[in-house]
């Protein structure tokens, strides 16, 4: 039921059980978890992942485990987001320990937008994030998106950054003759 999506460096596939060490480890740091929720028990970690799988059978699209293709390990997640109270589909990303500043958010999320656009039909996608979140922010300004206006999710004032539209289908010229 998830589409399996590849860039040149990655593969972003469904979850699978095998996956929850490496994301207990994510969601138990303090750190890397303080824009998406904050650190978590491994109790709780397996209720986030579970959440993750389970917005696919709900919504019929959702987050990927991004792995990367040169040695399948896992290095973060990326995907379509429309829980209650999202004002719309949001594309989001977040990267684990020791996997950022090597593109892999920017490639992944170029990816799962273009799904969005070509496969879903969808005509607009946001991010929501936090104004202190300088590099998910650059990742942003690096697909194209712009802040577009402040909004409040949970109590949390973010920022709304607007992706560009889907490019329209090319057209074959009209045959002159």
């Amino acid at each position: 039921m998830i589409p399996v999506l590849e860039t040149e460096r990655l593969r972003l596939r469904g979850w699978t059980a095998a996956d929850f060490d490496v994301l207990a480890r994510f969601f138990g740091d303090e750190e890397l978890t303080r824009y998406v929720g904050g650190a978590s028990s491994r109790e709780d970690s397996w209720r986030r992942l579970s959440s993750m799988a389970g917005h696919w059978v709900l919504r019929g699209h959702g987050l990927w485990a991004v792995e990367a293709k040169e040695d399948a390990r896992l290095v973060g997640w990326c995907g379509l987001l429309s829980p209650e109270g999202w004002p719309e589909p949001e594309v989001g990303w977040s990267l684990f320990a020791g996997e950022h500043g090597r593109g892999y958010a920017t490639e992944a999320a170029l990816r799962v937008r273009d799904y969005a656009y070509r496969d879903l039909g969808w005509t607009t996608l946001m991010s929501l994030i936090h104004p202190d979140n300088r590099p998910s922010i650059r990742v942003a300004e690096r697909l194209g998106a712009t802040f577009e206006k402040p909004f409040v999710i949970r109590g949390t004032e973010v920022g709304i950054y607007r992706h560009p539209a889907a490019e329209p289908a090319k057209q074959k010229p009209a045959n002159l003759n």
